[in-house]
């Protein structure tokens, strides 16, 4: 079992000093799933998080931006404890289920 994150959605600004789409929250999606026998059991958490003012040294443009840009920033928001607790719920997800 591995979760899995995804990117359903991002919020900009369109401009913010002298940058121009400025991403400020991910809406993220965690899932995972475990098959026994012919039964798939799944566990999923969604949530939101914004992000931190921009850094004009540091910046992605909107449409460069890749998914696994946007999830790195998610979990680093989010903070590697949180991260944790999210995966952890989810792995009882399944095991309740």
């Amino acid at each position: 079992m591995a979760v899995t994150w995804n990117v359903n959605c991002l919020d900009s600004t369109k401009t913010v000093g002298s940058l121009s789409d400025v991403v400020t929250t991910v809406h993220w999606t965690a899932t995972d799933s475990e098959t026994v026998g012919e039964n798939t059991y799944t566990g999923s958490s969604y949530g939101s998080i914004g992000l931190a003012a921009a850094d004009s040294s540091s910046f992605t443009a909107y449409a460069d931006i890749k998914e696994s840009d946007a999830i790195a920033w998610a979990k680093a928001a989010i903070g590697a404890d949180e991260v944790t607790a999210i995966e952890t719920g989810i792995a009882a997800q399944i095991t309740e289920a």
